[in-house]
């Protein structure tokens, strides 16, 4: 017997049909909500039963956790999945279910509370011998106190936001100079983003690996990990490419990251998946606590090909009370996992969100990968949301095949109708830097515009051409065998302008 009967999805896109696809496979009945902008999301053809629950704009209807709760009661879901992003770490919204008499299938409130605030997480992990980027544990005050701060740790220093992520409201300082400004712009965006304007400062670590621990917890006392992921390529700290394993890490680092990690999630007495980010200084194997993600990673794909475990059905399993379906011993890292994002967004003039129409969809296939997606053709990309399409991930028996596969995969995959970011990840994975493995941080402010020159190799641009010749040769074929295909009044397909600049555009 499945542990639920019917469990509501709080979210829309990939996510929301990945987990719908988790509760099929366990008999489970799939519930959406959806915006009036989502009415022909494929997250909604995915479910069972699906609720319009208010206009497009997310704080009208994603983030209406009131009427999400009333939609689950109203149906009869016993339990809320929130995916991730939206409501997944929001404490109050986890505790408005639970007072519901709802399941969350998520991090415990309380750990969310900790964990969710770069300071309060920082101090809970300091009291528990979780090494730490070096710092004052409080947030800056006074100007003047936080420039005394600055000069004592040593310039370059990291501004952030004490209550976001996503890189907003971070700043780099490598000077006093510039120091006062940046502190304003950083307490001004988070403020707009996180309605709270606390800022903390921290020691730069200078070229740093993002490296993180995929950690699972049970109700019985057992917390585990899944080993860890590298998040290094990033835009404007977005990551964008992730493998596992890292790498540059030894067995030795592994076995001491991975047990920190674990440490991390007893001390907050965590319960499902999470995620334990460090910076990971490659030059002298040294690692800094960075934050924990509460709820379900982007990434966590890679982690299932790479050690066989399904974190959705673990997820509702653990959420129904039982121990986690594995233990420390069972968990094996088989393999070299990779996986992109695939957004609608222009690589050629700065990574510009491009929302529109897809005209057309070719997903690669064959064996080891895997497209977690929600776009089709006709789908409207819309404004309102992240420009977030889908997640090619594939498996390799070790990182050289796994880079071979990447490239093929990319090589398949087409999306018409908007520009997608698939021309950067192509040439991503033919890029010396990426494929020797030792990069950090700082890849793309590297490379980008230099030896990744995102104007040149549009994928798309191919397929429209490639599209106009097929139709030549359809309409030529159609034509009487006589003569040429222009003199019987078949198209050349250098005549066919119109629709080659049609095409061109998509």
């Amino acid at each position: 017997m499945p542990p639920f009967k019917k469990i509501l999805i709080a979210n829309r896109g990939e996510i929301a049909v990945r987990v719908m696809r988790g509760c099929r496979e366990l008999g489970i009945v799939p519930v959406a909500v959806y915006s009036e902008a989502d009415r022909d999301a494929m997250h909604v053809r995915h479910a069972f039963e699906a609720y319009c629950i208010g206009p497009a704009p997310s704080s009208e209807s994603y983030l209406r956790g009131d009427k999400i709760i009333e939609v689950a009661l109203a149906c009869g879901a016993e339990a809320i999945h929130p995916g991730y992003g939206f409501l997944a770490e929001n404490a109050a919204f986890a505790r408005a279910v639970e007072a519901a008499g709802l399941t969350w299938i998520g991090a415990p409130p309380a750990a969310m509370e900790v964990m969710g605030d770069k300071v309060t997480s920082r101090r809970a992990m300091q009291a528990a011998g979780v090494p730490v980027v070096p710092g004052p544990s409080d947030p800056i005050d006074a100007d003047d106190e936080a420039l005394g701060s600055a000069e004592e740790i040593g310039f370059p220093v990291m501004l952030k936001a004490s209550a976001g992520g996503g890189g907003k409201g971070m700043r780099k300082v490598d000077d006093e100079g510039g120091f006062t400004s940046a502190l304003r712009g950083a307490r001004s965006e988070a403020r707009s983003a996180f309605g709270d304007d606390r800022v903390y400062i921290e020691k730069f670590i200078s070229d740093p690996r993002h490296v993180e621990v995929q950690v699972f917890s049970d109700a019985h006392g057992n917390h585990l990990h899944l080993f860890e992921r590298d998040c290094s390529i990033q835009r404007r700290h977005q990551k964008l490419v992730e493998e596992t394993p890292c790498p540059v890490l030894s067995e030795e680092t592994r076995a001491a990251m991975t047990a920190v990690a674990t440490k991390a999630a007893a001390a907050v007495d965590y319960l499902g998946a999470g995620t334990v980010e460090f910076l990971y200084d490659s030059s002298d194997a040294s690692f800094y606590f960075l934050e924990m993600n509460t709820r379900l990673q982007v990434e966590h794909p890679i982690t299932e090909l790479v050690t066989g475990v399904d974190l959705v059905h673990a997820q509702i399993a653990v959420a129904a009370g039982a121990p986690a379906p594995f233990t420390q011993e069972q968990l094996v890292q088989r393999g070299h996992a990779i996986e992109v994002r695939i957004c609608a967004e222009d690589p050629s003039r700065g990574f510009v969100p491009s929302p529109g129409r897809i005209e057309a969809v070719a997903i690669p296939q064959g064996p080891w990968v895997r497209v977690d997606g929600a776009m089709y053709p006709g789908y409207e990309v819309s404004v309102y949301y992240d420009p977030l399409l889908a997640k090619l991930v594939v498996w390799g028996a070790d990182r050289a095949a796994a880079i071979a596969r990447m490239k093929r995969a990319l090589r398949e995959l087409r999306v018409t109708g908007i520009r997608t970011n698939i021309p950067f990840f192509v040439q991503v994975m033919r890029h010396d830097a990426f494929c020797s493995g030792v990069y950090d941080t700082g890849y793309i402010g590297r490379y980008l515009g230099d030896e990744l020159k995102l104007g040149e190799g549009r994928h798309e641009d191919i397929a429209a051409i490639a599209a106009v010749l097929a139709t030549w040769f359809d309409e030529r074929a159609r034509q009487p065998s006589h003569g040429s295909s222009a003199a019987a009044g078949g198209a050349s397909p250098w005549t066919m302008s119109g629709r080659l600049r049609r095409l061109g555009r998509a």
